[in-house]
């Protein structure tokens, strides 16, 4: 009897993963350049991190990079990552782009804005404990609305 009870608590659990898994999702769409999988250095090896901690794992990089920049602003990685000259490779170290700057300088205004106005206690870009995020005015727009283009 505790066998067919077992097997049939196994197979709801079941039928309800698969249920959930199977249901719309209700997450906003946004069409923008796919970023490829980056097999990228052991954390704690990137170059010239100044706002992200040095030692970052590459999949919590990325996870930053997509979820804040890519969907957050509707950019790819060229439109702050400098390219290797003579090639279509990007240059992620490289600070040859403004934007780039301004990135930094509008991650750090985020971290003051989460940490002066809403008490965030050790804010940190990509955490789900932040109130300000890039969305917050880009809403997936490089420029938000308003901006003057610098």
């Amino acid at each position: 009897m505790n066998k067919k009870l077992g097997i049939i608590a196994l197979l709801a659990v079941v039928v309800a993963v698969c249920g959930a898994a199977a249901a719309p999702s209700k997450t906003k769409m946004v069409s923008v350049a796919p970023i490829r999988s980056v097999s990228g250095p052991a954390a704690g090896e990137y170059k010239n991190l100044k706002v992200l901690p040095g030692n970052i794992s590459s999949k919590r990089l990325q996870q930053i990079m997509v979820d804040d920049f890519n969907e957050g602003l509707g950019v790819g990685c060229g439109f702050c990552h400098a390219e290797v000259k003579g090639s279509h490779r990007l240059d992620y170290a490289s600070d040859a782009k403004s934007e780039k700057s301004i990135a930094r300088a509008m991650m750090r205004m985020n971290l003051r804005i989460n940490r002066k106005y809403f008490q965030v206690k050790h804010p940190m870009i990509g955490d789900t404990t932040l109130i300000v995020t890039c969305n917050t005015c880009h809403h997936g727009q490089a420029m938000p609305e308003g901006g003057n283009g610098g």
